[in-house]
């Protein structure tokens, strides 16, 4: 769903937007004690080692929260509304939280730990944005 948003990929997000381009999933893994995170950091809240690298994730998980949002916030939302905004927490970790769009499926299916799996979402030549879907 093309909401006329688009993400401002920084310093630690950058690599991660770049695997999102390619359709894949992928999240942080620290150099010095192997903790998965997400969102991406500098620095690891467990260890305070500044190595990292980026490693696939599974991409899928369970519905840990949700809103469905009803307000028409810009134009471009207009034929868009109502829609679900998912937390996701994903397979691979508790801590590891992802948010995303409701893909493929009603809000009326949205209920806690429902299990979801990853689809990518080409919006442009440049921005891919990952979104969630039921898994049957």
């Amino acid at each position: 769903m093309n909401l006329g948003v688009r993400p401002e990929p920084d310093r630690d997000s950058a690599p991660w937007w770049e695997a999102v381009r390619r359709h894949e999933l992928t999240v942080q893994k620290c150099g010095g004690c192997g903790t998965l995170r997400f969102p991406a950091r500098a620095v690891c809240n467990h260890c305070r080692s500044r190595a990292s690298e980026w490693v696939p994730a599974r991409g899928t998980g369970r519905v840990y929260s949700w809103i469905v949002n009803h307000q028409v916030f810009m134009p471009s939302m207009r034929d868009a509304v109502p829609f679900p905004v998912l937390l996701v927490r994903l397979d691979d970790g508790d801590d590891l939280l992802m948010y995303g769009n409701l893909a493929e499926a009603s809000p009326d299916v949205l209920r806690p730990e429902l299990r979801v799996e990853a689809v990518f979402e080409d919006v442009d030549d440049h921005t891919t944005l990952i979104n969630w879907r039921p898994i049957p």
